[in-house]
């Protein structure tokens, strides 16, 4: 694997190493996570749901400018640049678009490929961390992100906003993060 550290030769995490001040230095894994090779020539996208040990979720609003999925609710993430691995994109994207620290990848949620329309397949996975910093206060992306909210059951819907019924896959990853959450805090 190339981006020197962040994944073992089986492509788990191992938590060390990283080509960035923040990239996948002295993050816990979980066991059994095990991070794609993102060498392999595709475009693969990091997704974090955040958790915050009191039954929520970090969600933000993108701006109504974005190319993709203008002003909609999208959780933390982007794509893997090239030479990162999984993991490292992951602790880069977190602290590009919060400000906040990745500490712990606690489970794999989803995997999807999909395709704006631009011709390119992503190859996304979303993982359930936890992160450190301040909580109340995210360093949202100027001109990217807008607003921001914490999550829990009760909030779900909010984040459907003005989109067709069969295209809600955020809040449906938002769910499945509040639920790997509380198995995870049980």
């Amino acid at each position: 694997m190339s981006g020197g550290g962040g994944a073992g030769a089986d492509g788990r995490g191992t938590g060390t190493g990283g080509s960035g001040p923040t990239a996948g230095q002295g993050v816990a894994v979980a066991p059994g996570i095990e991070f794609p090779d993102t060498a392999d020539g595709r475009t693969h996208v990091a997704g974090a749901v955040i958790a915050d040990g009191r039954g929520r979720v970090f969600a933000q609003r993108r701006s109504a400018t974005r190319k993709v999925f203008p002003h909609c609710w999208d959780i933390v993430g982007g794509h893997v640049e090239q030479g990162e691995t999984m993991l490292e994109g992951l602790a880069r994207e977190v602290e590009e678009e919060t400000g906040w620290r990745l500490v712990g990848v606690l489970a794999e949620l989803y995997r999807l490929d999909w395709d704006p329309g631009d011709g390119v397949t992503r190859h996304e996975v979303d993982y359930l961390v936890r992160v450190e910093g301040d909580l109340s206060a995210p360093r949202l992306e100027p001109d990217k992100h807008t607003e921001h909210l914490w999550v829990d059951d009760s909030l779900v819907h909010r984040l459907r906003d003005e989109r067709d019924p069969g295209d809600y896959f955020i809040t449906d990853i938002v769910q499945r993060g509040l639920d790997s959450a509380r198995s995870a805090d049980g």
